[in-house]
């Protein structure tokens, strides 16, 4: 009993000290991948999707699985690297997961509710997308670097601009998430190659 109750306050120790931590786990490339499906889909989305407010399933179809792969790519790389190691490490990514992850389920079930129960304002979810993606940056910043607070701010002004304009300017667009998410993935992996490259200076 008395191991297993050090090895809990050692737990608790851990997990203190990583939120007072920086963490490092997002990489600037898959971030500049996601970026690049983005711009890519929309570049796509007029052949595939040609009258997206007529074919909502369809056009869900693309950018779920574009979000599910660029998602994929960014937190499958920090996950693969340091979910199985036993130190601050780890437990900077364990805490930066459950940080991110209520915004992905709330997008999801916003997503699920919309097509669901309410097709013809299909046209509110991009910029839905950007105002929750910019709620998880937010919530995410106690362990992220600090920089990363101007992305969170152009993908809450992005998305809220989006739905502003109303279904007559929007609807759907392919510009919508070009915009609000390709150039948005765009200036958060500038943010991580600049924080990348000043702490390599550091290292040094």
């Amino acid at each position: 009993m008395e191991l297993h109750e050090a090895l809990g306050q050692i737990r608790v120790i851990r997990r203190q000290m990583a939120l007072t931590e920086t963490f490092r786990g997002y990489r600037a490339w898959p971030t500049a991948c996601g970026a690049l499906l983005a711009c890519g889909a929309a570049a796509l989305q007029p052949l595939v999707v040609p009258q997206p407010v007529m074919q909502v399933e369809r056009y869900l179809l693309l950018w779920v699985g574009v979000a599910a792969l660029a998602g994929a790519l960014a937190g499958g790389d920090a996950w693969r690297r340091h979910r199985l190691a036993a130190s601050l490490h780890g437990t900077l990514t364990r805490l930066a997961c459950e940080q991110f992850i209520p915004c992905v389920v709330a997008g999801a079930a916003l997503t699920a509710a919309v097509a669901v129960g309410a097709p013809e304002q299909a046209w509110l979810l991009p910029g839905l997308w950007s105002v929750v993606f910019s709620l998880g940056l937010f919530a995410s910043l106690r362990l992220l670097p600090r920089l990363l607070l101007a992305p969170a701010i152009w993908y809450l002004a992005s998305g809220t601009l989006c739905i502003a304009l109303g279904p007559e300017r929007t609807a759907l667009a392919p510009w919508t998430m070009a915009i609000t998410f390709g150039l948005g993935q765009v200036f958060v992996a500038t943010v991580l190659a600049v924080r990348q490259t000043n702490d390599d200076v550091e290292d040094v």
